[in-house]
């Protein structure tokens, strides 16, 4: 196999029209140019030069090598070039895909800062509740998925895929605001209509429930965090929520009740092991940061 530094001393001697030149232009030592000439030459097995004088002339086998190396040459330079501008995140781009209230809540911000940072880098976004988001992951469809999981869910579609936490996202219990004196527990509201979430989060009530000792009546079922709030607001039945979604949006008619212990985790999914991409590397950063802030925030509003 040719040797890519003896190409480039090849095609400098060629361009220089001898030794010293070359060596000058390449920053090598003269003994070094004469070696790896010597090299290519046992490689190729013809000679590539002739002497002419101080000089050297091109052999007709020389003269075909030096047009050959100088294209190969530029095609090894124009992809090291490419590859250096997506290192230094001039370019790229990051596939995501998110669930509605980290939609509205966590990945606008993060979006904003990361764009602000490398502008040169395109984002694309799709709304996927975590089974799907983890499936598109798995079949490259998206870079980077924003998941949630409760405690009780089961780890499923992980395998190859990489988790890092980004933040607890506390339960809520959402009631009317139209009784003031409401009771602020769950088993307070065991004979209550209750309004479900994605199917993810359906199943976690029915198991926050069944741990406060008792079947929740489902009457309606939307991961509409704002269709749920209405739908409180107006008197039709009592709901969860998580804070992500009371931190994008919340109903005045409602109130929200911490409950005590129930939570779910919201991580960033990426698949493989590390290193990752530079840009999806540079994006997992971001949202970390985002969801500190974030967190803060939560603190701030009494989320927490």
């Amino acid at each position: 196999m040719l040797d890519l530094i003896r190409l480039r001393v090849l095609v400098a001697v060629a361009q220089e029209g001898s030794v010293t030149a070359a060596a000058d232009s390449l920053g090598y030592a003269q003994p070094s140019i004469s070696h790896h000439l010597r090299q290519l030459e046992s490689e190729v097995g013809v000679p590539l030069f002739q002497r002419a004088g101080r000089g050297l002339r091109l052999t007709d086998a020389g003269a075909v090598l030096v047009r050959r190396a100088t294209e190969i040459l530029g095609h090894v330079d124009a992809a090291v070039a490419e590859v250096e501008t997506y290192a230094g995140l001039r370019a790229g781009r990051v596939r995501l895909a998110a669930f509605p209230s980290a939609l509205a809540s966590l990945i606008p911000q993060a979006m904003a800062a990361f764009t602000s940072q490398y502008p040169d880098v395109s984002i694309s976004l799709v709304d996927a509740e975590p089974p799907k988001a983890l499936a598109m992951l798995r079949n490259n469809d998206v870079d980077v998925a924003v998941v949630f999981a409760h405690a009780d869910t089961p780890d499923v579609g992980l395998k190859h895929v990489t988790l890092t936490t980004l933040l607890d996202d506390p339960l809520y219990l959402i009631t009317s605001a139209r009784n003031a004196d409401a009771a602020n527990e769950i088993t307070d509201y065991a004979g209550e209509t209750w309004i479900a979430g994605c199917p993810s989060c359906r199943a976690h009530l029915l198991t926050a429930c069944n741990r406060a000792g008792f079947v929740p009546r489902i009457e309606f079922e939307t991961d509409d965090y704002v269709a749920v709030q209405a739908l409180v607001a107006s008197g039709s039945g009592v709901s969860t929520l998580p804070a992500l979604a009371l931190h994008a949006h919340q109903n005045p008619g409602i109130r929200a009740h911490r409950i005590r212990g129930e939570r779910r985790t919201v991580s960033v999914a990426t698949f493989g092991k590390p290193p990752l991409a530079p840009a999806i590397d540079a994006f997992v950063s971001t949202l970390a940061a985002t969801s500190d802030s974030v967190r803060e925030r939560f603190e701030l509003d009494g989320h927490l």
